[in-house]
């Protein structure tokens, strides 16, 4: 094991790919420093320069070195996506699926144990000649003898799960349909039993309407009873009313009768003569003065 946690082989790749980023970053700054001498060369000849014509060079140094640079850093992602994509593809082939930390980019202290390893593999002349000799590529994958069985092994378990993720799913899929049927069921039962209590409040309403309805009835023949009782009174007192009156009647004539038989009467109506008598005289001696005026 080394500085950097790997074994002998993995180093030697690390520091292949450092070598090619540190010879593309010598020549991005060659660039660079190409771009500043030529600037020299062309625009400084002169002892004195305004205030513009200063802004004006260093705005032009400033839009080449942005270029350079912009340049540089999208090749030095595209070299690290083509650097991942040739370990993820053998990863594939052995059905690995390989990790990474993003955060891990930005890890100060790993930053600067990296850079620690790239000076002290990039000073000794002596490490620096033995990688250079070795210069290890990506051994290519070995189809044949054991890696071909582990590859069927695993083609094989691949299918397997396969085939035990296809059961799983027609098992949930039939869970599903059978709690959907017991959520069914559970709803008819509640419906049963609603239908159920809602008869049992109707048989008591029907009790309930038939004890009032005999009442009603009960009820209705007293008072039947009752008006044909009144009927009878009233006609009973309607002919005792009219035998009162008839009696009365008899009773006024025979009164009456008796009044007339008295003295008293028979006076009364003698004295009541006599003076109509003298009523009619009097009209009669009236009426002869009357003429003679």
């Amino acid at each position: 094991m080394a500085e950097l946690g790997l074994n002998e082989h993995h180093q030697n790749a690390v520091i292949s790919y450092m070598r090619f980023a540190r010879s593309k970053r010598a020549l991005r700054l060659k660039t660079v420093d190409s771009c500043i001498q030529d600037l020299k060369d062309s625009r400084l000849t002169e002892d004195t320069f305004t205030v513009d014509e200063v802004t004006e060079i260093l705005d032009g140094l400033k839009v080449v070195v942005h270029s350079e640079v912009e340049s540089e850093l999208i090749n030095t992602t595209y070299t690290n996506v083509l650097l991942l994509r040739q370990l993820f593809c053998q990863a594939e082939k052995w059905y690995l699926k390989l990790q990474t930390d993003i955060s891990d980019l930005e890890n100060r202290e790993l930053l600067e144990q990296v850079a620690e390893f790239e000076k002290t593999e990039f000073t000794s002349s002596g490490k620096k000649a033995s990688t250079e000799i070795s210069k290890p590529k990506l051994a290519p994958l070995n189809e044949g003898g054991v890696s071909e069985l582990l590859s069927k092994e695993i083609t094989r378990l691949q299918e397997e799960n396969d085939k035990l993720k296809s059961r799983l799913k027609t098992v949930e899929a039939q869970a599903t349909n059978a709690l959907d049927e017991k959520v069914k069921l559970e709803c008819v039962l509640k419906d049963l039993e609603k239908s159920q209590e809602d008869q049992e409040e109707v048989a008591d309403l029907e009790a309930t309407l038939a004890t009032l309805k005999a009442d009603f009835e009960k009820s209705l023949n007293k008072s039947s009873e009752n008006q044909k009782s009144l009927e009878s009174n009233l006609i009973a007192t309607k002919h005792d009313l009219l035998k009162v009156q008839e009696d009365l009647l008899l009773a006024e004539k025979e009164l009456e009768k008796k009044f007339q038989e008295t003295a008293a009467y028979r006076n009364m109506k003698e004295l009541l003569t006599k003076k109509n008598e003298q009523v009619k005289e009097l009209r009669k001696r009236l009426s002869q003065y009357e003429a003679e005026d």
